[in-house]
């Protein structure tokens, strides 16, 4: 990643978000400020995407992941978050309000400071910094940010893990569970390539080598059952993951018996559980079988 430039990686998934608005219609969530953030024209959008069909599953999988962490947020302003943390990678739009306008759970409240690995700030009133996560700690970076560390806090963590070192993940997730008044976390990342299908396996492999030709290549992997029992051993209390099984159960049901057991997984993880605080597995929001 240059410096004064978005994360590469981050582009992409931009693209992809504003590919999924002007392709699928925005109905697996709806970002009106996709296009903008991006600097595209849709039709130019459009175009690219349908030269490399192959990138469809990586648009739907961004898409659900945003639409997972999109429910979560909803679901715990309702029960009163009051300050919203995007850890990101850059173009995000995840802490603009006007990406929340017309939800029956509108974070109109939300105070939201925005550390990212990446430049480009989200548009809106967000406060932005940006930090390196191998260089610093987020409790550096969020103190420059006016972040409010005994405020009950969302964090959404979306196209990072992967890319850091298991030292700065356990760092940066070591410091939201101590945060004493509760905190929620929602982020993705990928089982190892070893434990995943021969096709499988070879298309990570491309996609890890171009990532790598980007200088941005992955860094880390989890198995879920050890992934959960460290988030717990922080301090985690509720910890909802969704491998490919699970989210094509929950989205794509028609579609659940074919869907493979290994690959990207979005997990939600929980301080303080319990009516006051937690907000238990988030319901099934089934999407339309044209996305499956």
């Amino acid at each position: 990643m240059q410096v004064g430039e978005p994360s590469r990686t981050a582009r992409a998934a931009a693209f992809h978000r504003a590919a999924l608005q002007v392709l699928e219609h925005g109905r697996i969530f709806a970002d009106p400020l996709a296009l903008r953030i991006l600097g595209e024209y849709a039709d130019a959008v459009a175009r690219e995407a349908e030269r490399r069909p192959s990138g469809r599953g990586m648009r739907i999988f961004i898409a659900v992941r945003t639409r997972f962490a999109e429910d979560a947020l909803a679901a715990a302003v309702e029960r009163g978050v009051p300050q919203l943390v995007v850890l990101g990678a850059g173009l995000e739009t995840t802490g603009s309000l006007a990406r929340f306008r017309g939800r029956s759970s509108s974070p109109a409240g939300l105070e939201a400071p925005a550390p990212r690995r990446g430049w480009h700030p989200a548009a809106g009133g967000a406060d932005v910094r940006s930090i390196g996560f191998e260089r610093e700690t987020l409790a550096e970076g969020l103190a420059a940010a006016g972040f409010d560390p005994s405020a009950w806090t969302f964090f959404t963590w979306l196209g990072v893990v992967p890319y850091l070192t298991e030292e700065a993940v356990w760092a940066t997730a070591g410091f939201v569970a101590s945060l004493p008044n509760g905190a929620h976390a929602v982020f993705d990342y990928g089982d190892a390539p070893a434990s995943l299908s021969p096709e499988m396996r070879a298309s990570h492999e491309r996609r890890a080598a171009q990532v790598t030709a980007l200088g941005e290549p992955f860094m880390s992997y989890f198995e879920p059952l050890e992934l959960r029992a460290k988030l717990i051993s922080l301090g985690f209390s509720e910890v909802e993951d969704l491998g490919p099984r699970q989210i094509a159960s929950r989205y794509f049901p028609s579609h659940a018996d074919t869907a493979p057991e290994r690959g990207g997984h979005i997990l939600r993880a929980t301080t303080i559980a319990g009516p006051a605080k937690g907000c238990g597995p988030l319901p099934a929001a089934r999407l339309s079988e044209d996305y499956s």
